[in-house]
């Protein structure tokens, strides 16, 4: 099934920055070589669940499964949580194939 890590690379590499983390620092942390880092917030690599997991929880994310049907209410907690711009679409769905 294809489909794009690009939006999973991309939050993971704006948390490593809210964090103060360089590539290198996240790699230390995660025992990542500094290069797996930079093509995984690329999305030039198919990213291991279990790497996805392990980074997020580095960087106090934690990934989870919401129905769609909740999406709207998680965005709005979300954005109260931050404070912050929620994006009107999930960073994956099954809708992103094309």
């Amino acid at each position: 099934m294809p489909y794009q890590t690009e939006p999973f690379g991309a939050a993971l590499r704006e948390a490593r920055i809210r964090k103060g983390w360089s590539q290198r620092d996240l790699s230390q942390r995660a025992g990542l070589p500094q290069p797996h880092v930079s093509r995984i917030e690329s999305g030039a690599v198919d990213l291991r669940l279990s790497t996805l997991v392990e980074l997020s929880r580095l960087l106090d994310l934690e990934p989870v499964l919401v129905p769609r049907s909740a999406l709207l209410a998680v965005r709005a907690v979300i954005r109260e949580a931050i404070g912050g711009v929620v994006e009107d679409r999930p960073a994956y769905s099954l809708d992103d194939e094309d």
